[in-house]
């Protein structure tokens, strides 16, 4: 975990797993680093948000696998869901709602759990519950959420979630990162 700047309640709160993907962020925005994976980003934001102001507005940026062909660009996420845990047994078995799917507004649905997807098989059976795949927006929105804090999770496709992806991730995490940092000067 690595915090960049001062939080304050008139600006937002970038949050992204690791630097290569905040590489040309401008530097007047504060920006939380979490570390790969939802124990990361979930532990990282709520310790930030527990012993500081909170934020207007927590926005996670990062990179994200396309589930479906032809997917690219930069998303704003209508839905998260975690992919990798299994509400419905879950709730079947305690009665309990955990994990449901988070509503965030209108676009794509992100799927998230700590399994980088580069394997067809994983990649169809998710393209099924979402457009996108990743490894820390549930966990960010959950915990921002917890907080009452207003969240955006924004996503860069960097690659087919598919075989080669982790190949295809190494050689576009830069381009991503030019990316997101024009949409947050273009948003925010």
């Amino acid at each position: 975990m690595n915090l960049r700047g001062t939080i304050s309640p008139d600006r937002p709160l970038l949050v992204l797993a690791i630097a290569e993907e905040a590489a040309y962020l401008d530097a007047k925005l504060p920006v939380l680093l979490t570390g790969m994976g939802k124990v990361n980003a979930a532990a990282a934001v709520a310790a930030t948000l527990a012993r500081q102001p909170l934020p207007s507005v927590l926005v996670n940026l990062g990179t994200a696998g396309a589930l479906h062909p032809g997917w690219t660009g930069t998303h704003e996420i209508g839905s998260v869901l975690q992919h990798d845990l299994d509400t419905e047994f879950i709730r079947r078995l305690t009665g309990q709602t955990v994990g449901a799917t988070l509503a965030l507004g209108d676009g794509p649905t992100l799927a998230t759990g700590d399994q980088f997807i580069a394997d067809d098989e994983a990649r169809a059976a998710l393209g099924r519950r979402a457009h996108l795949v990743d490894m820390e927006g549930y966990a960010v929105a959950s915990t921002a959420h917890a907080f009452g804090v207003p969240v955006r999770v924004v996503k860069q496709v960097s690659d087919e979630a598919g075989a080669g992806a982790d190949r295809t991730w190494k050689e576009s995490v830069d381009d991503c990162a030019r990316l997101l940092a024009g949409w947050v000067r273009a948003n925010l």
